[in-house]
């Protein structure tokens, strides 16, 4: 790429009209791209995607309430385990593992059939749930828990890195804020039908075969409809693939897969670790509540398996309808030209972890008395994490777009260690699960990593390119970011 290749200029942020005021030898061959294209394909098979992803690894929380209880279908076999934080938090022992390797393989390979087989395999292993667990019993489901877990690590490397070839700048925020929210879409189906599928003549083994079987039909459609970038996909257009690789700062595919990793100069990036620390305190919070809920409603607040399932879907139901709403407030904002890309990434940050602070800060003192309340609080506490999509889930993008995938890899191994240990600690803090005190325990230890995480975030982040990201490219050039030109800043 040569220094006089391409200059895109008047972009800013993440903006909501599809302008690209791109300049190629100074003359501008673009004022908008299509309003509906290939891109868009690729985000809602992205959604569905972590739709599966999401459903498959949030399954076992509400079916463990009925593989270990046999009042709830008194016609299937229940098991008697030990340590049901160990089993819900089996997943994490493989995710972290492959993260970032994943990363590494989604830069160098693509990350399409990287996506493809994680998925593919994770669903089959699911509909063999069942039959492990009769056959094996609590280790037997620990087991096929890890290994899906370390198929499921290539989803969030492989998305970024997807993410980062097929987005637009100015719509990057609003991409990547539609393709997560699947993971809630998925999270609010399988716990909203869940409990009426382990209480049904099917019984809870139909919540593994089902979610399974929706895998396995996704992986299908991803394979034939599916592109790592605009490059490899045989379905666009020249206008849409030169509207996206002409208002990025990503090299092309061929040096990109050449392309060698700044590690030390990650590393030691302040924005790139601030970056890691609040991904790692916001997956505290949200994890304890996603792996925990259920358990909390039945045993605080006494709901049954049923109700359990519904109202446990409803705090998710309200973070997949608040990221179309965060979503469409920064469109606005950003059209109207009135804060700057980092302010709006600190601004939505901190509404998804301080709002939510506040109301664990709340549910730490409520009981059966108050279950409306404890429900409103809980919609509320993870309701408003949806801001965080257009904080630091893309700031990854920001710093390294030629990184992406690496850097989410990175971020993602050291956030799912937390995910790992907090269903641990719960299991160390809660010794009593009907004892509401202990839970607040739980419930302020969580509110103390949302608000150590935000302030980092907001003393340290930030969103321009890193000049890292063009390491090992003889010649690379100033590419879009700021009216003003300049979009890249040292580490």
């Amino acid at each position: 790429m040569s220094s006089s290749a391409t200059i895109s200029v008047g972009i800013q942020g993440d903006g909501t009209n599809g302008k690209s005021a791109v300049l190629a030898n100074g003359k501008e061959i673009r004022k908008r791209g299509p309003n509906c294209g290939v891109r868009h394909l690729q985000c809602v098979l992205l959604f569905f995607g972590l739709t599966v992803a999401y459903a498959l690894r949030v399954n076992l929380s509400v079916a463990i309430v009925a593989m270990t209880d046999n009042s709830t279908n008194p016609d299937f076999e229940t098991y008697t385990w030990d340590n049901k934080g160990v089993v819900l938090s089996s997943f994490f022992f493989g995710y972290v593992v492959t993260q970032v390797p994943s990363g590494q393989l989604a830069h160098r390979f693509g990350a399409k059939y990287l996506l493809f087989f994680g998925l593919l395999l994770c669903s089959v292993l699911a509909i063999g749930t069942p039959w492990l667990a009769s056959f094996g019993g609590q280790s037997a489901v620990i087991a096929v828990r890890v290994v899906q877990g370390l198929s499921q690590g290539v989803v969030f490397p492989s998305t970024h890195n997807i993410l980062s070839r097929w987005s637009p700048l100015e719509e990057r925020g609003r991409l990547t804020t539609y393709c997560y929210a699947g993971s809630q879409f998925g999270t609010v189906i399988m716990l909203a039908v869940s409990g009426e599928m382990a209480s049904s003549n099917l019984g809870w083994p139909s919540i593994f075969y089902i979610s399974g079987l929706v895998g396995v039909v996704w992986s299908a459609a991803w394979l034939l409809f599916g592109s790592s970038s605009p490059s490899e996909n045989r379905f666009i257009s020249a206008e849409e693939r030169n509207l996206i690789e002409k208002s990025q700062r990503v090299v092309e595919d061929g040096e990109k897969k050449s392309l060698p990793t700044p590690w030390l100069k990650i590393f030691t990036s302040p924005a790139f670790l601030s970056l890691t620390l609040v991904h790692c305190t916001h997956n505290w919070g949200f994890w304890t509540l996603l792996t925990e809920i259920p358990t909390y409603m039945n045993s605080v607040l006494g709901m049954d398996i049923k109700s359990n399932a519904l109202y446990s879907s409803l705090p998710y139901l309200a973070m997949w309808i608040m990221c179309y709403v965060f979503a469409i407030l920064a469109d606005i904002m950003n059209k109207w030209e009135c804060i700057s890309l980092n302010f709006s990434r600190k601004f939505f940050n901190s509404v998804g972890h301080w709002i939510p602070m506040v109301a664990l800060i709340g549910l730490g003192y409520m009981t059966k008395e108050t279950t409306g309340l404890a429900i409103a609080l809980l919609t509320v506490a993870v309701g408003m994490n949806a801001a965080v999509y257009l904080g630091f889930q893309v700031n990854h993008i920001d710093l390294a777009p030629n990184h992406a995938g690496t850097l989410m890899g990175i971020t993602n191994c050291a956030a799912n260690i937390m995910s790992l240990i907090a269903p641990l600690t719960v299991d160390a803090i809660v010794k009593d699960e009907k004892d509401p005190v202990e839970w607040r325990t739980v419930f302020f230890v969580s509110s103390g990593f949302y608000l150590v995480g935000n302030l980092l975030f907001i003393i340290f982040g930030k969103t321009q390119v890193r000049k890292w990201n063009d390491y090992g490219i003889e010649s690379s050039t100033e590419m879009e970011g700021k009216p003003e030109g300049k979009n890249v800043a040292e580490p």
